[in-house]
C-alpha cells in the first residue's frame, strides 16, 4: 500500500486566484526538480457549492488558461496545476486538518478574499470550530505548539498593507484576549509571517477546479532574516521594500477595478459587463483617465515612486486585454471594503504626505453609499 502523501504546505483558501498563481508557480517548481511541496488545501467557510472543488484536488492536473497578450504578441497556453494532492473544509475536516497542520507543515499560505481577517464579536477559541479564519489559524498553531511543533512560516496574500505584520498582530492580540500561556505567545513570536503582494488577473473559474489567467504576475515578497521564498520561480520575486508594490497595486490596479466596479453600479449598467467593454465607453475612459491624471498620479510622484506613469499605461493594457472576461459584477463583491482600503487608502496616504490636491472623484466615490 502507498504511503499517504506527506504536505509540507498548507493552503487556505480555494480561489481560483491562488489555483493560477502560487500553486501554479509551486507546481512549475516541482516539476523543475525542486523540492516543495505538494499542498493541502483547505476550505475555510461552510460553502457546500464548493464540495465538488475540494474533490478535484487530488493531484490530477488541474488546467489554467493562460491569455492575454505576451511581449506584444497574443498568447494562449494551458498548463496544469499538480502540486495540490488533497481537499479538505476546516468544517468538516477539522480533525484532518489539525493533524496535517501539526505533523506535516512548514509553510502556510493563506488568501482568505478582502474580508478574511475580520473577526466575529465575541468569539473565543473552544472546543467547536471557529467561525473566523483568524480564530481557525490560532487553534491551530496552538494544537502545532501543544505537540511540540517547530515554528512555521505564514505567507498570507490577502491583499491587506503588511498583511504578514497585520496577521501576526491579530493572532497575538487574540491570543491575549483567549488568555494563552505566555510559552504559547512566545512560540507564536517565532514563527516568520512574510508581508507579501500578489498580482495576476484572474477573470473566469473552469470547474470544478481550474482558471483563465493573464501572462502577467507578481507574487513580491519583503525580505526578512531566516526567511526564504516558498519556490524558485520567475514571478516570485524577493524585495528590499514592499511598500513600493503594495502602492502600485492597491492604488492603481486595485483602485481603477473599484472605480469601474462603481460606476457600472451607480449607471446600473449590463450585468455581465467586462472590464474591457466598459473602457470601451469613452465617457467611462474619460472619467478613469481624469482620476489617475489628476488625482492619483500626483500622490505617488509627491511620494517619490517615479515608476507610476508606466505601471499605469500597463494595467490599462491589461484592463483592455481582449482575451480575458473579467466581470465587474464579480469585482463589485466586498465593495465597501475595497473602497476604504484602495481610495481611503490612497487618500490617507495623500494626508501623510501633506498633499494639498484636491481629489473630488475620489472623495465622491469614497463617500457613497453604494456598496
Amino acid at each position: 500500500m502507498n504511503e499517504p502523501v506527506r504536505t509540507p504546505i498548507v493552503q487556505f483558501g480555494t480561489s481560483r486566484f491562488l489555483q493560477a498563481h502560487a500553486d501554479l508557480f509551486l507546481s512549475e517548481a516541482r516539476e523543475q526538480g525542486q523540492d516543495v511541496g505538494p499542498v493541502t488545501i483547505v476550505q475555510t467557510t461552510a460553502s457546500g457549492a464548493r464540495s465538488g472543488r475540494l474533490k478535484a484536488f487530488d493531484g490530477s492536473p488541474i488546467p489554467i488558461v493562460i491569455r492575454g497578450i505576451e511581449n506584444g504578441a497574443p498568447v494562449e497556453r494551458t498548463v496544469g496545476v499538480t502540486s495540490l494532492v488533497r481537499g479538505l473544509s476546516a468544517v468538516d475536516n477539522w480533525d484532518e486538518v489539525e493533524r496535517i497542520v501539526v505533523e506535516e507543515a512548514k509553510i502556510l499560505i493563506s488568501n482568505t478574499s478582502d474580508a478574511g481577517f475580520a473577526l466575529n464579536e465575541g468569539e473565543r477559541l473552544g472546543g467547536d470550530v471557529p467561525r473566523a479564519f483568524p480564530l481557525k489559524l490560532l487553534k491551530l498553531l496552538l494544537a502545532r505548539w501543544q505537540a511540540k511543533g517547530a515554528p512555521l512560516t505564514l505567507f498570507p496574500c490577502e491583499l491587506i498593507p503588511r498583511n504578514g505584520d497585520v496577521l501576526k498582530a491579530l493572532l497575538l492580540t487574540l491570543a491575549d484576549e483567549n488568555d494563552l500561556p505566555a510559552e504559547f505567545v512566545a512560540w507564536l513570536d517565532t514563527c516568520l509571517f512574510a508581508n507579501s503582494l500578489v498580482d495576476r488577473i484572474v477573470s473566469e473559474p473552469i470547474e470544478p477546479a481550474g482558471a483563465v489567467a493573464e501572462p502577467y504576475a507578481l507574487w513580491a515578497i519583503e525580505k526578512q532574516p531566516g526567511l526564504d521564498a516558498p519556490c524558485l520561480h520567475p514571478d516570485v520575486r524577493m524585495v528590499d521594500d514592499l511598500a513600493v508594490y503594495e502602492r502600485l497595486k492597491l492604488f492603481i490596479l486595485n483602485l481603477g477595478h473599484t472605480v469601474l466596479a462603481e460606476g457600472w453600479r451607480e449607471t446600473y449598467r449590463t450585468e455581465g459587463e467586462l472590464v474591457r467593454e466598459s473602457l470601451a465607453d469613452p465617457v467611462v475612459r474619460e472619467k478613469l483617465d481624469a482620476i489617475y491624471d489628476t488625482e492619483v498620479l500626483p500622490i505617488f510622484a509627491a511620494g517619490g515612486i517615479l515608476e507610476a506613469p508606466e505601471y499605469r499605461a500597463s494595467v490599462l493594457e491589461r484592463f483592455e486585454n481582449p482575451f480575458l472576461a473579467h466581470r465587474l459584477a464579480e469585482i463589485f463583491g466586498n465593495h465597501a471594503e475595497k473602497k476604504r482600503r484602495r481610495i481611503g487608502g490612497v487618500l490617507a496616504w495623500k494626508r501623510e504626505l501633506g498633499l494639498d490636491l484636491p481629489t473630488p472623484r475620489l472623495d465622491a466615490i469614497l463617500a457613497s453609499s453604494i456598496g
